[in-house]
């Protein structure tokens, strides 16, 4: 009996060890996890973002980062300029991708062959905002174009981004061929700043200025100023992404940008960005364009 007992034991422990044996082990190109459900961080992790300020003043991008680094593994170095400097960062090899909003100015730089593909994918729209009692008189105009000449012939102070970005650009667009010269036009001041700063000096001096509604709208608890025109065509603002084209510059982290492009224009961050600002603001800061 014992003997009997014994064979038994050997014939269950060979089968254990068999089926041990049989068991699959992961595949040596199965992308690992980690424990937070994350991939693991790719060999390159840093991305070189450039950007313009109206998307990090509005406090959107340091709204989306976090979740794009989470769950990819990868860290975003955030340069913000205006859209000229944000370019010109790009072409001079220190960003992999930008994050821009100037037309003519982003097909230029495609053009020249520093960027692969233009991506316009969100926009929001140009205001102009002013002191309450609005001395200009601009608040019933029909387009940017009449509110302007309203400042021009009142004299009134108005404060101009000044810096060859994408705002800077819109609004010379609407002065047109008769845009004031800083030099000789006392009441138009170039400031050479980004959108927040802009928005504080109009604060402080009680003047006039074409913002973003969603940087305005990230600060208004901080300012004395009111929007006083935000109608017309010539107000939308759109936002594009740019690779930076590697066949140009050298050392980039394309697969980074690709990575960051790709989730960007994904569902998960395009309802991030459709949600951001309704709960503090009541409305969105950002709109989506129809894909």
């Amino acid at each position: 009996m014992k003997k009997l007992l014994a064979l038994l034991l050997c014939a269950v422990m060979i089968l254990s060890f068999a089926a041990c044996s049989g068991s699959k082990a992961p595949d040596a190109d199965q992308t690992p996890e980690t424990t937070s459900g994350t991939q693991a961080a790719p060999e390159n992790v840093i991305i070189r973002l450039s950007t313009t300020t109206s998307v990090n003043d509005s406090g959107l991008l340091p709204y989306l980062l976090p979740v794009f680094e989470k769950e990819t593994g990868y860290k975003v170095e955030v340069q913000s300029a205006g859209t000229g400097a944000a370019i010109k960062k790009a072409e001079d090899g220190n960003a992999d991708l930008i994050l821009v909003h100037a037309k003519a100015s982003e097909e230029e730089f495609i053009a020249k062959g520093y960027g692969t593909e233009r991506l316009p994918f969100m926009y929001n729209y140009f205001v102009i905002v002013g002191p309450a009692n609005d001395p200009a008189g601009i608040k019933n105009c029909e387009t940017a174009a009449d509110a302007f000449a309203k400042i021009r012939e009142s004299g009134s102070k108005f404060i101009s981004r000044g810096d060859e970005s994408g705002t800077h650009k819109a609004e010379l667009k609407i002065w047109g061929e008769n845009a004031p010269d800083a030099q000789k036009d006392k009441w138009y001041i170039s400031a050479g700043q980004g959108m927040g700063a802009c928005l504080t000096m109009a604060n402080e001096q009680q003047a006039y200025v074409l913002t973003d509604k969603a940087t305005y709208l990230s600060m208004k608890s901080d300012l004395k100023l009111d929007i006083l025109l935000e109608k017309g065509e010539d107000m939308k603002n759109t936002y594009s992404l740019i690779a930076v084209n590697p066949e140009k510059i050298d050392g980039l982290n394309t697969e980074g940008a690709k990575s960051f492009i790709d989730w960007m224009l994904g569902e998960e961050a395009s309802k991030l960005i459709a949600d951001y600002g309704k709960a503090e603001y009541g409305t969105a800061l950002f709109y989506l364009l129809e894909k």
